[in-house]
């Protein structure tokens, strides 16, 4: 898509939180009583590395990495405004984000998401992503795929 901007950031860009209360209103829809657990895990206070896509000035995509482990980061808060899907924007963020987290030192990424989000697993398959045990406050929740990439995988 011409015209695309990342820009780095962190989670007090008031763009990032408009699209991120965009994401908790479709994950609400999609995870339906699911929604508070996966809510807990989903704060976005305090991450210090946040990649919001601009079309023009607009806001129409987002992500974020914090650490999970001494050389994982974990890819977070991961969205595209309906009006702007199916363009490559969520690829991109993905992509800027894993070139940040391998600036900052990780070796891999790690990341969660669910299994009534088929677009987003297919973006993270079409990644490079492979499905791994599910990790941490996911291991025996069925509606989630955890993945992960080395981040000298080429995709």
């Amino acid at each position: 898509m011409s015209e695309l901007t990342l820009v780095r950031t962190d989670s007090d860009n008031t763009d990032f939180k408009s699209l991120v209360a965009l994401l908790d209103q479709d994950l609400a829809v999609r995870d339906g009583e699911d929604h508070t657990f996966y809510a807990q895990f989903n704060k976005i206070y305090a991450i210090k590395a946040v990649i919001v896509a601009y079309h023009h000035e607009n806001p129409v995509g987002c992500g974020a990495i914090k650490p999970f482990s001494a050389t994982e980061a974990e890819v977070k808060r991961m969205f595209v405004h309906p009006d702007y899907r199916k363009k490559g924007i969520a690829a991109k963020v993905l992509n800027g984000l894993e070139s940040w987290a391998a600036e900052l030192g990780f070796a891999s990424c790690v990341l969660e998401t669910g299994k009534k989000q088929p677009e987003a697993i297919s973006l993270y398959q079409k990644s490079g992503y492979q499905v791994t045990p599910n990790y941490g406050q996911y291991v025996g929740i069925d509606n989630s795929v955890c993945m992960i990439k080395p981040l000298n995988a080429k995709s």
